[in-house]
């Protein structure tokens, strides 16, 4: 499917935030995290000056090495990131990283240890203070070595749970894309069904004028391109207004009337307040073909079709009342749902209703007392203002 370049450009505008705020969400971390471990160790040197009694340098200078070993502990950190994406360390699974996680804590402390460890002795060397530790250095080195590993283990730990938390967060983005994509495709694929069906039955209604009466067959002719192009526009919106919705049908019913004559009477009773309201297109256009096909056409003596309009309960309320009962599989039935009609039509209106508004729409119909068959449809008004 190709991407509309609008969409695109949303995606692509997207993408760069989300990278922005990983960005300020790394530095975040890496200062909150490496700002506390040199507090922890700043604050342990002043409430224990006796651990570093032995110690003959300067306060200042202890002090400043604290501050120098965290600070390569940052930058260590900080340039491991490049060679782990340049590996394509973040997209393998624990059971293959765990054996390189564990490697690359070893490789960091040893760099952070030697770096640190050579420091000192260079101080040591140049201010001339001998090594006054009761411990060889090469003892306290594998001690900062291990410890290290340790601390690092844990910061690519997080470092790495992170990026399964992206991931895993950018997968369902994709899936709900895939998914929208995969709606609007069905949608289209209803559309498709819907307007050749609709627009047969207008053709036939319109044969019947020809020969009969040339004047009224041009304004039918009108009339029906006015629903041609009603409905080749209106498969490109997933809404339209109701008004005209409204008006498409008094054509489509103007048309049938020159074939059914004194058989077909309509009578209308909309609320003004719902003709602001949008509806999926040809969904009213449906209801009423439905009702014409089977509760006029198939009676000799014809019949009413009611179109009636309302606000109720913060849901716009429509109803197609037309004469008849109500059969599923041959036995009589009431208040079967749309699903359960064997018109196509009505198939993919309620279809169309359920991908627009999930559980929040529905189409039913319903069987009346006085031989009479009631279409309904129920759309929450709130997401249905154009």
């Amino acid at each position: 499917m190709t991407v509309p370049p609008a969409t695109t450009t949303v995606l692509l505008e997207d993408s760069a935030r989300r990278e922005r705020a990983k960005a300020r969400f790394y530095v975040l971390c890496q200062s909150l995290g490496w700002g506390g471990f040199l507090a922890l160790n700043l604050v342990f040197f002043a409430a224990f000056p006796e651990g570093s009694a032995a110690d003959p340098r300067p306060r200042g200078h202890i002090v400043a090495q604290i501050v120098m070993v965290t600070a390569l502990g940052l930058l260590v950190t900080h340039y491991t990131r490049p060679f782990l994406a340049r590996w394509g360390w973040k997209n393998l699974g624990w059971r293959a990283l765990t054996p390189r996680l564990f490697a690359t804590a070893a490789v960091q402390s040893a760099v952070w240890s030697g770096v640190g460890f050579s420091y000192s002795f260079a101080v040591k060397a140049i201010t001339g203070v001998p090594w006054t530790a009761k411990y060889s250095p090469t003892l306290l080195f594998t001690i900062s070595w291990v410890q290290g590993m340790f601390l690092l283990c844990g910061w690519l730990c997080v470092y790495f749970f992170y990026h399964l938390f992206d991931r895993y967060n950018r997968l369902q983005i994709e899936q709900l894309r895939l998914a929208a994509h995969v709606k609007e495709a069905e949608l289209r694929a209803l559309k498709s069904q819907v307007n050749p069906h609709f627009i047969f039955n207008s053709l036939n209604s319109l044969r019947a004028l020809i020969d009969e009466n040339p004047a009224r067959a041009r304004q039918a002719v009108t009339q029906l391109a006015n629903l041609l192009r009603y409905s080749l526009q209106s498969a490109q919106s997933e809404t339209v207004p109701f008004e005209d919705e409204l008006r498409v049908v008094n054509d489509y019913l103007a048309l049938e009337q020159v074939r059914h004559e004194e058989r077909l009477r309509v009578r209308l009773d909309i609320d003004p307040d719902t003709l602001g309201l949008a509806v999926p297109p040809l969904l009213l256009q449906t209801l009423v073909e439905n009702a014409v096909k089977y509760g006029i056409s198939t009676r000799p003596e014809g019949g009413e079709i009611v179109i009636i309009a309302r606000c109720e309960d913060g849901q716009l309320h429509l109803q197609v009342i037309n004469p008849g009962e109500l059969s599923v599989a041959g036995g009589p039935t009431k208040g079967a749902t749309a699903a359960a009609s064997t018109g196509l039509g009505l198939k993919n209106a309620a279809e169309r209703l359920r991908m627009f508004f999930g559980d929040r729409a529905r189409l039913q119909l319903r069987a009346e007392s006085d031989a009479r068959v009631v279409a309904e449809v129920f759309i929450p008004v709130q997401l249905t203002r154009v």
